[in-house]
């Protein structure tokens, strides 16, 4: 590697360099194993298909046996590499945090004795494609960059089980990576809210609620039938008495004669989807019943406010026809420029899109035919972390890009892909803490002819815990 010269290229070698080591520092049992795994992976020519041919590369100095030892025996401190991940630099809209949250499935239709299995949606080319295929589903939060890039930093990364309410691992996750943030300095007393964008699979208005007491702002995108509240209207004196009205008229999102005057339009120009329009209703609200995520509020239930976002473009990329998109921001009083940047924000949401695609063609995040579902949590925790090494090592990395590939413009951040491709020239200078292995043998493993005693389990797949819908089948359930 030639010699560094710029300030930001020393900035980042020596970043890089301290999170190796304290990545290492996270390991405890089979520590020289892991940190071996995670530079084979880093260093494999083209994507990771299996984890035992990774073991053939020159950085895992040991044999394959230790690279299975490690993911079933091994022992890292997911907390502590939690805390490391949101020390980093992390990427800013103008000073201001945007963080997303989504769910990608790890698909084990064929393991009939793995654990803790639930059916997973996945969607297919079409929308008569959609299926149901057991999997363990992985919910991932992470920091977006303004950019148009296909770069993001993962913060947190939670399986979730059978007996989990997504809804509340949800909430907790969000809120621990928030309180993590501020107490690494992050975010400060007097900084914006932090911002987090997420897509029509969560129930954005419960998690606003649920969250109420941090400084972040929640975003979420609605189905184009979900009908809403706008304010109660100013209370008038009525000489028969009566209570006033808690919600005002109901907005239909799907009705246009149901909507009011927006209180903000802007319109703005963009090179990929032509001209673009947003309207937006500030203090609308849904009429809450009692039943399914609300079915344990003993008290009255809230009154949920925020701004109703409708966003349309001439077109998509490629000329396709672009149906409009309703949003809903926790925060009220929102402005034109408060507005435009609610939903430029939200489309940067589609940058862990390809995340997901880098941990699962390139890095092999769902390749091992695992089946205990603890060494599949130790497995992506060891993608995270390459991941993050890569964005890391971004800066460093020469563009090694093959003939039939297209020059990267001066100026534009190098792929996860080519960077990966020379990370195996930085890794000469970067710190290795892993200890020179020792000579071993294999161990005899089962006689031959010998039948297993011990077969495994066939495990049933869905939820272990049926949650009551409505009053009649909670206080059913209590007696």
């Amino acid at each position: 590697m030639s010699v560094l010269v710029s300030m930001g290229e020393r900035t980042a070698f020596a970043e890089l360099s301290r999170f190796r080591t304290a990545f290492y520092g996270c390991l405890s049992a089979r520590a020289d194993a892991f940190f071996e795994l995670t530079d084979a992976l880093l260093c494999a020519d083209g994507p990771a298909r299996t984890p035992v041919e990774l073991s053939l590369t020159a950085e895992h100095r040991r044999g394959y046996g230790s690279l299975y030892g490690a993911l079933n025996q091994g022992r890292l401190d997911a907390e502590a590499l939690r805390d490391q991940l949101v020390s980093l630099p992390l990427p800013r809209f103008g000073g201001r945090l945007v963080l997303t949250v989504d769910v990608s499935p790890w698909l084990r239709s064929d393991a009939a004795c793995a654990p803790e299995r639930l059916f997973c949606h996945v969607h297919g080319r079409s929308k008569a494609a959609a299926q149901i295929i057991p999997g363990w589903p992985y919910s991932f939060v992470a920091a977006l960059t303004p950019d148009r890039t296909s770069w993001t930093q993962v913060l947190d990364a939670v399986r979730l089980g059978p007996s989990d309410d997504a809804a509340a691992v949800t909430a907790d996750q969000l809120r621990a990576v928030a309180e993590r943030l501020i107490a690494a300095g992050q975010w400060q007393p007097g900084d914006r809210d932090m911002l987090i964008v997420m897509d029509a699979g969560y129930d954005v208005m419960r998690l606003a609620w649920l969250l109420r007491d941090l400084p972040v702002e929640l975003v979420g995108r609605l189905r184009s039938d979900r009908n809403l509240r706008l304010p109660a209207p100013p209370r008038v004196y009525q000489p028969k008495g009566g209570r006033p009205p808690k919600h005002g008229k109901e907005f239909r999102l799907a009705k246009p004669e149901t909507w009011p005057e927006p209180s903000v339009v802007t319109v703005n120009d963009t090179s990929r989807y032509g001209k673009a329009e947003a309207q937006a209703w500030d203090r609308l609200h849904p009429e809450l019943q009692q039943r399914s995520a609300w079915i344990d509020h003993d008290s009255e239930l809230p009154i949920i406010e925020g701004t109703l976002i409708r966003l349309e473009v001439d077109h998509l990329p490629r000329d396709r026809d672009a149906p409009p998109v309703w949003l809903w921001s926790s925060a009220t009083g929102a402005n034109p420029g408060d507005v435009d940047f609610v939903w430029s924000s939200y489309l940067r949401r589609f940058d862990l899109e390809h995340t997901f695609r880098l941990f699962k063609q390139s890095l092999g995040w769902t390749r091992p035919r695992m089946r205990d579902p603890h060494a599949a949590d130790r497995w992506t925790w060891i993608v995270v972390i390459a991941h993050t090494q890569l964005r890391l090592a971004a800066p460093l990395a020469a563009d090694q890009r093959k003939p039939w590939e297209k020059v990267t413009r001066p100026g534009t951040a190098l792929t996860p892909t080519r960077v990966r491709r020379g990370f195996r020239h930085l890794r000469t200078h970067l710190p290795c803490p892993a200890r020179v292995p020792k000579p071993s043998r294999p161990g005899p493993g089962r006689p031959p002819g010998s039948k297993n005693r011990h077969p495994a389990t066939h495990q049933e797949v869905g939820k272990t815990i049926k949650r009551p819908s409505t009053l009649y089948e909670r206080d059913q359930a209590k007696r």
